[in-house]
C-alpha cells in the first residue's frame, strides 16, 4: 500500500473523533475546521472528492447522494448513537491501516 486514506469528517462528527485520529496519525479534516459548517452535502463532498478523501458521517443524506449516483472518494457511514467515540475511532483506524484510498473510492464503509 503506497498511499494512505484520508479522512473529512462532516459536522455530525464529535470533536473527540478528530483528536483520537489526530493522535494515531490519521490526515483528518473537519467541517468546522474548513469553516463548512452548513454547508451542503454536495459542497461537503465536493471538497473531498479532489483531495481523494473520504467523507466520515452519521447523515443519512449522504447514502442518498451516493444512491443517485453521486461520485465520491468514499464514505464511512455511522448510524447515530449505534456506536461509541471510542469504537467509531477504532474502526476509522482499521480502515486507515488497512484499506487502499483506491478501493473506498464511490463505496461505503458501514461501521
Amino acid at each position: 500500500m503506497s498511499e494512505k486514506i484520508r479522512f473529512h469528517l462532516d459536522e455530525s462528527a464529535s470533536n473527540a473523533i478528530a483528536q483520537g485520529l489526530r493522535r494515531r496519525g490519521v490526515d483528518i479534516t473537519t467541517t468546522p475546521e474548513q469553516g463548512m459548517i452548513g454547508a451542503s452535502d454536495e459542497e461537503q463532498i465536493a471538497f473531498a472528492l479532489p483531495q481523494k478523501r473520504v467523507i466520515f458521517t452519521r447523515d443519512d443524506d449522504f447514502l442518498r447522494l451516493h444512491q443517485a449516483g453521486m461520485t465520491h472518494a468514499g464514505i464511512a457511514y455511522c448510524h447515530p448513537n449505534s456506536r461509541s467515540i471510542g469504537e467509531i475511532i477504532n474502526t476509522l483506524t482499521l480502515i486507515w491501516e488497512w484499506v487502499d484510498p483506491e478501493d473506498m473510492f464511490g463505496n461505503i464503509e458501514f461501521i
